[in-house]
């Protein structure tokens, strides 16, 4: 028979190794705002569980439109999404900012920012980004090394965007209302045998001995993933939230 002492005490032991996670309690704020407005950091992209390339800033206004130091921000978003911290109080300039990681499912997911309101309703704005699988992050790659300078508006010191040279346009990746209208064939046609096998601009030159098959697919999985609006596959059924 067991010894009614011990198993108290072997029961008290075990409860002292039981550790209890501690909810950090949200800061006090001092001022409360009209207005949050993203400064930057949305609509980026990044593979699936990394953190963001850039942070996202934040900025509380008042009604006049003047920023306001001490306000409460908070973030939630898509399940998985993390934030590095997921609350605290605006700055000097009004702003807080937030490294986010992505959540471990490729896709768009949503960044949803919210600060109480001095009507006392909260007020909230929604930020849209982009996990990137493996597929797409071998795409963003081949964008990089062959297709950024002329599908790309954007000039940065290391590259000078082609884009204004060239008549017509090329579409950028992001132009959903364009290039979600274009079937997979049709986007790996283009790619692999260039805009004339289509009856487009001959100014696309065919990438189908540069690129093997499997590149090419990586390409169009990456135009698909940052399409904007969001890409929605032929046949799928997307139910409403």
């Amino acid at each position: 028979m067991r010894n009614p002492v011990m198993l108290f005490l072997l029961a008290v032991a075990m409860a002292g190794c039981v550790k209890h996670e501690q909810v950090s309690p949200l800061p006090a704020a001092t001022a409360k705002g009209s207005a949050l407005v993203e400064v930057s950091g949305g609509k980026q992209a990044q593979r699936v569980g990394a953190t963001l390339d850039q942070p996202i800033v934040l900025q509380v206004n008042d009604a006049q439109g003047a920023a306001v130091k001490g306000a409460l921000v908070r973030l939630a978003g898509t399940s998985g999404t993390t934030f590095e911290p997921s609350a605290g109080l605006t700055d000097e300039s009004g702003q807080f900012t937030v490294l986010v990681s992505a959540p471990g499912q490729a896709g768009h997911f949503e960044v949803i920012a919210s600060t109480p309101g001095s009507d006392g309703k909260a007020v909230e704005i929604k930020l849209d980004e982009i996990a990137l699988g493996y597929e797409q992050v071998l795409g963003r790659q081949l964008n990089a090394q062959f297709c950024i300078r002329c599908h790309d508006p954007e000039s940065t010191p290391e590259r000078v965007s082609n884009m204004d040279n060239l008549d017509p346009k090329p579409h950028a990746f992001t132009e959903g209302d364009t290039l979600n209208k274009m079937s997979d064939a049709d986007l790996i046609a283009i790619i692999g045998h260039g805009g004339e096998a289509l009856n487009k601009s001959a100014s696309m030159p065919p990438f189908g001995y540069t690129l093997s098959k499997p590149d090419i697919q990586a390409l169009v999985s990456y135009i698909r993933v940052v399409a904007d609006p969001p890409y929605h596959a032929p046949g799928e059924v997307y139910a409403n939230k």
